[in-house]
This record gives structure tokens, sequence and C-alpha cells, in this order.
């Protein structure tokens, strides 16, 4: 009961500073950094979802990714419409082509499935790298708008779309709470840790799979989005599979198969690499050592260790609590 309750405070408190953040300390670049942590974070969430909880390495995801920005950008720049119904175009249709592309990915297995996407996302790269009338090709697409106004609510301020951000990051993390907490989230482990067991007591491997997957991209998609009304500028690079790797990168470091494991990778490592920028292509040569031995001592990330670490402790008071009460019954028993 009290570990509930200092969870909640814990998360009480985080969110608290997160909303009451911009008006103490209203510096911009943090704004901005904090920002993108916030965006990236929702890709992360996604690839948790396929490769923390159903354990199928997703490398697609970039592409996916790409298909909300582009998707956003081309609805808004040529097609003419909306900022919020292009939005939910955009992710309508990386949910789209997220279950299209799962349907023949998740029929391959292990290595094969993380070949295949890798593949797909390769694919998706050279379409916006080469479909030069659609999408710019290498010059990118410009001009992408701002966040349009909801009555009175406007976003054309840098502290407005950190608030956005923050309202989708928040919304995300309680979708997957509640996905992980559900019959559905115990559906995924079932699966990851033996599709043969899960078969057993009547699973249905493929259809939970691919909606996995589809959720997924559908997270990539959003983040995609905002991602493109951020920056305002998108090129083929955001699809490349050096984004993916970054992605999975961020969910290591902060634990995979893990609540807040997305968000603290996310932040940790976009801080750390911003902070060395200083030491320019030289920065990797401290930070990618710190991540391997990361990788190395705690492979279940920082939050996986700590959450371990909790529960050790838990367990030994249990135990502690179970030898005192043995010891009290003896001893009332020989008296």
């Amino acid at each position: 009961m009290l570990n509930v309750l200092s969870k909640r405070v814990l998360i009480g408190i985080v969110a608290v500073a997160a909303v009451l953040f911009p008006l103490i300390f209203p510096n911009m670049y943090v704004l901005q950094l904090l920002t993108l942590v916030f965006i990236w974070s929702i890709a992360v969430y996604g690839f948790n979802i396929i490769s923390g909880y159903v354990g199928y390495l997703s490398l697609a995801h970039a592409g996916f990714f790409a298909i909300g920005a582009y998707g956003l950008g081309l609805l808004t720049t040529k097609a003419g419409l909306s900022y919020w119904l292009s939005l939910l175009l955009a992710v309508l249709i990386t949910s789209i082509a997220g279950a299209l592309v799962g349907v023949i990915a998740l029929r391959t297995k292990s290595h094969f499935f993380a070949i295949y996407t890798m593949c797909v996302g390769v694919i998706v790269y050279l379409l916006i790298d080469k479909w030069d009338s659609l999408t710019g090709g290498v010059r990118g697409l410009i001009g992408i708008p701002a966040p349009s106004n909801i009555g009175p609510i406007t976003f054309d301020t840098l502290t407005s779309q950190y608030y956005l951000a923050l309202f989708f990051l928040t919304f995300t993390i309680f979708l997957c709470y509640r996905i992980v907490h559900s019959l559905l989230g115990r559906t995924f482990i079932a699966i990851r840790n033996s599709e043969e067991l899960a078969k057993t007591i009547g699973i249905s491997i493929m259809k939970n799979q691919l909606l996995a997957f589809t959720l997924s991209a559908l997270f990539a998609g959003l983040s995609g989005a905002l991602y493109a009304s951020f920056i305002r500028f998108i090129g083929p690079q955001i699809s490349a599979i050096t984004v993916t790797f970054e992605m999975l990168m961020y969910l290591l470091v902060g634990g995979i198969g893990t609540l807040a494991g997305p968000l603290v990778g996310t932040l940790i490592v976009i801080s750390l690499t911003q902070s060395l920028q200083f030491l320019e292509e030289y920065r990797m040569l401290i930070f990618g050592p710190v991540v391997v031995l990361l990788v190395l001592y705690y492979p279940r990330g920082i939050t996986g260790s700590i959450n371990g670490y909790l529960q050790r402790k838990k367990q030994q008071r249990v135990k502690i609590a179970n030898e005192e009460h043995d010891v009290k019954r003896k001893v009332g028993e020989a008296g």
C-alpha cells in the first residue's frame, strides 16, 4: 500500500513539475529541448509496445515516424487541409501502413522479422528521397504550418507547443499504462515469454502481434506528425535506419519493457548528447562507451534496474517479516 502511494506521489510531483517548469524556468533552449524529448518519447513508447512487451524488434520504426511526418506535411502544404484534420489523417495513414506491413512481417520470426522490417524502413527512405515531385527529395519539405488555434488557445509560441507535446505524451503514457495493466497487456507479455505456451491457453498470436505492431506504428506516426509541425522542415534523413537505432538506444538506456523507461532514456540520452555538443564529432568518443557500459552492467536499463532493486528490497522485508512471525509462533507454542 505504501509502495503504491509513494509511486503516486512521485508521479504527481513529476507531473506538477512538468506543468510548472515553463513558468518557473522560462529558458527557451531548455523548453525546446524538452519539447523534442516529449515528441521523441512518444515514438519510443510505440517502440516499447512491440519490442518491450511483445518481444519483436521492429527496425521500420523510423519509417513509420517519417510517414507520419510527411503525411502531415503533405496534407497541410500540398492538399491544403487544416492542421488538426491532417494530424488525424497522418496518424490514420501510418496505422494502416503499420497494419499492412505487419500482416506480412509477422509471418517471419526472430532475426528474419528484424531484417524484413529493416528493408521496409529502407524502402520508405528511398521513396522519400527519390520521389522528388511529391516529397521534395533531398531538398526536403518546408513551410509546414504550426498547429492551428483551438478557439482561444493558440500555438504560436514555444511554451504553447511545449504544453501541446506534454499533453500528447501524457495521453500516450496513460494509454500505454491502461494497455499494460489490462488483459491485452498480459497477453502481450505471455506472447513475449513463450508463444507456444500462449497458444496452448487459447491466445491468438497473430491477431495480438498485429494489434501491437499497429499500435506501435500509430505512436510513431503521431510523434512524426508532431515533430514535423514543431521543426517546420523535414527531410529524408528522419527515416534513416540510424534514427531507428537511436530510438532503440533511448529504450535500452531507459529500460525496455517498463512504463517509465522510454521517457527516462530519451531524456537522459538527448540531454547528454546536447551537453556534449561542444566536443562536436568527438562527443561520441565519450558518450558511446558510457552507453555500452550502461547496457553491459544494467541490461534492464535504468528504470528496470531501479524496479528490480525495489522488488528485491520488498522481498527481503517480506522474508524478514515471515521469519519474525515464525519465531513468535514458536515462542508462543513453547510457552
